[in-house]
């Protein structure tokens, strides 16, 4: 195992958990068993397999084991997206090439919060981010292993606020969970990131000086992207149609990206992961709406393909964006 690995599996217990590191980790025969047979079950086989010996515990209990086994789950066919539609959340497997019924499961609601103020904001390798939205405080949330943490803190920052506010997770080379909040207030604007490492805030400083953030713009949540978070942001009101904005994790610092333009007087995009590629689900051509599938290559964008999109096959299509994320909320139409 690498340096890297070694220390990974060293650091501060978040969510996750951790365990102690095997005096056999470096051996081969172990290492072909945990990340390439052992990484591939899924959750239940791996919490079975913990029961087996305790160096497989001590290696299966490591940071580094879960996030490994979070990413391969999360580009595997093995996606789930979750409707709180009570105290007790369904989570139903999506598979485009499974036709049979969608067999749901049930998880309670680990926190004190009416499950109807519970919005679901943002997902990232397992963890989602939860707004409570008659306190506007924030939580990581992992439903698998039913632990969260609330990460607002006394002086106000992680209070999210709906339709102004946009939220971003993501991790960086240290393998730091984190959490970007960009919050606007009366015109001005603030971005603060949030450590699960250190549990701690600190503040983007150089957020304001980007005279375009100001006004009404409408922010898309994060999607996190070969270590950039990208937000579209919407600009209509102000005749700009829509921008595309890059946070580099590691210097941080936003930049404004390419994004595919449309002679149409209103679009609007989707950002989602596809085989660990940035791709927008684009719907424009009011009132005939076609949807676009671009992916990113470099510094440009590539047409896949189109097809278009009739009123019967909304949900349809908001359960094909769902298909590409880990977890994700239910928009249910009654």
């Amino acid at each position: 195992m690498s340096t890297n690995n070694l220390q990974s599996c060293k650091r501060k217990k978040f969510l996750h958990g951790h365990g102690r590191q095997s005096s056999s980790i470096d051996d081969l025969g172990l290492d072909i068993l945990v990340y390439e047979i052992l990484i591939r079950l899924p959750a239940k086989g791996v919490g079975r397999s913990k029961c087996v010996c305790k160096e497989w515990l001590s290696v299966l209990s490591t940071r580094h084991f879960a996030m490994m086994h979070c990413r391969h789950i999360s580009t595997s066919c093995n996606q789930k997206f979750i409707a709180i539609d009570s105290r007790l959340c369904s989570v139903f497997p999506l598979s485009c090439e499974d036709s049979g019924p969608l067999l749901n499961s049930r998880i309670l609601l680990p926190f004190e919060a009416p499950w109807n103020k519970v919005n679901i904001l943002t997902s990232f390798e397992g963890l989602l981010c939860v707004c409570f939205r008659n306190t506007g405080k924030l939580v990581i949330w992992n439903p698998l292993t039913r632990a969260f943490k609330e990460v607002s803190s006394s002086n106000s920052r992680g209070l999210y606020k709906p339709k102004s506010d946009a939220i971003g997770l993501y991790v960086d080379k240290t393998d730091d969970y984190k959490l970007l909040h960009i919050k606007r207030r009366r015109g001005r604007m603030w971005v603060h990131v949030y450590s699960s490492m250190f549990d701690s805030w600190h503040k983007i400083t150089f957020a304001n000086k980007l005279r375009c953030w100001r006004g009404k713009p409408v922010w898309s949540n994060g999607t996190f992207c070969k270590g950039v978070l990208y937000f579209l942001v919407n600009c209509f009101i102000e005749n700009k149609g829509v921008m595309l904005f890059g946070f580099d994790v590691e210097s941080e610092r936003f930049r404004l990206k390419t994004f595919p333009r449309f002679p149409h007087a209103y679009y609007d995009g989707n950002l989602v992961i596809v085989h660990k590629e940035l791709h927008v689900f684009i719907t424009h051509g009011l009132p005939n709406w076609t949807v676009d599938l671009w992916r990113m290559e470099g510094e440009s964008w590539v047409k896949l393909w189109v097809f278009s999109l009739h009123t019967a096959s909304y949900y349809f299509i908001m359960l094909y964006y769902t298909y590409f994320k880990y977890w994700q909320v239910s928009c249910r139409i009654k």
